[in-house]
C-alpha cells in the first residue's frame, strides 16, 4: 500500500484515532489508512448533513421532506410521481414517506391526488408554491456546498468526485459476509 505523506495536510481528528489504533493495534497499521478514509467520509457526510438543514430550515422544510421536493422537481413537468416511485427513488419505507407527504401536504407544498391511469393509485405533484420553495432551497443548498468546496478548485473537484464514484461503485458491488467469531 502507498503510504501517504501526511506532513503536507493538516493533522485531524481521525488522524489522532488513526494513530491510537496503530499504537494499540500495531498489526492493523496497514489498515487504518482505510479507516481514516471511511472516518472523513462519516464526518464530512454528517457536518454536511447538518449545515444543509440550516439552509432548507428558512423554508420550512428538512432534509427528508427537501428530497421528496427535489425528486419531484427533478422529474420535470407536470412534476408528479406515484408515492412508490418516491419510496423506489428516495430508498424509503412506506410509513417514513408517508409522514413526509402528510407534513408537505399539509404545508401546501404538494397534493395528493386519483392516479387517472390506476384507479387504485395516487399521485403525487408539487403544488406551484412547492415548486418555488424547492427552487430557493436548492438555490441555498448549492451556495452552501459551494462554499465548502470552493478552495479545492475544478481540477481537484472533479478528481474527488471520481474517488468517490469508484469507493460508491465498490460499495454498492461488494459482497458482505457475516463476520466470523472466534
Amino acid at each position: 500500500m502507498d503510504r501517504v505523506d501526511r506532513s503536507l495536510a493538516p493533522h485531524d481528528p481521525v488522524d489522532a484515532i488513526a494513530d491510537q489504533w496503530r499504537h494499540e493495534r500495531p498489526d492493523l497499521a496497514d489498515r487504518t489508512e482505510a479507516m481514516a478514509a471511511f472516518g472523513r467520509v462519516h464526518r464530512v457526510s454528517r457536518a454536511v448533513g447538518d449545515l444543509m438543514e440550516q439552509a432548507y430550515a428558512p423554508f420550512g422544510i428538512g432534509r427528508g421532506e427537501f428530497d421528496v421536493l427535489a425528486t419531484l422537481r427533478r422529474a420535470g413537468e407536470p412534476f408528479s410521481l406515484s408515492p412508490r416511485e418516491l419510496t423506489a427513488t428516495l430508498m424509503l419505507t412506506t410509513g417514513g414517506m408517508t409522514g413526509r407527504l402528510d407534513k408537505l401536504e399539509r404545508a401546501g407544498l404538494v397534493t395528493r391526488s386519483p392516479d387517472p391511469n390506476d384507479r387504485r393509485g395516487l399521485r403525487i405533484t408539487l403544488t406551484e408554491h412547492g415548486r418555488e420553495t424547492v427552487d430557493q432551497a436548492v438555490a441555498a443548498g448549492l451556495a452552501v456546498q459551494q462554499r465548502i468546496i470552493e478552495r479545492l478548485g475544478e481540477q481537484r473537484l472533479a478528481e474527488l468526485n471520481g474517488l468517490l464514484r469508484e469507493l460508491l461503485h465498490s460499495v454498492e458491488t461488494t459482497s458482505h459476509p457475516a463476520p466470523s467469531r472466534h
